[in-house]
């Protein structure tokens, strides 16, 4: 299966914040794109992808556990996980970040999930 989770833009906007981000520049974006599964509650806000593979993506992880982390997923992992109704991870047409990559990284852990 080889369907897109994430729009252009959306592709050069986390490939530009790689770039930033290998560059060794200060790091704490605004999360570019929020994906989930919608049945398994799996979130996923990611912030860069990795210029060198395209598709090595860093962002917030949450898998449900009560436990949310920073951390690297393929997309082409993402595009191939389904929950267990059978629903495929989906891509969040209406997010819009309102605070950086840290300030969700740390509401998250108070939270034990992603609230928003």
């Amino acid at each position: 299966m080889n369907r897109s989770l994430i729009t252009d833009e959306e592709r050069a906007q986390l490939l530009a914040n790689g770039l930033a981000q290998a560059a060794g520049h200060p790091f704490d974006p605004l999360p570019v794109v929020r994906l989930f599964t919608p049945d398994a509650y799996l979130t996923w806000l990611l912030v860069a992808l990795d210029p060198a593979d395209g598709d090595t993506a860093y962002g917030l992880i949450d898998l449900g556990l009560g436990m949310p982390e920073l951390g690297t997923i393929q997309l082409s992992v993402l595009a191939s996980i389904v929950g267990p109704h059978e629903q495929p991870v989906m891509r969040d047409r209406y997010f819009q970040a309102v605070r950086p990559l840290s300030e969700y990284v740390r509401l998250a852990q108070e939270n034990g999930s992603i609230t928003d």
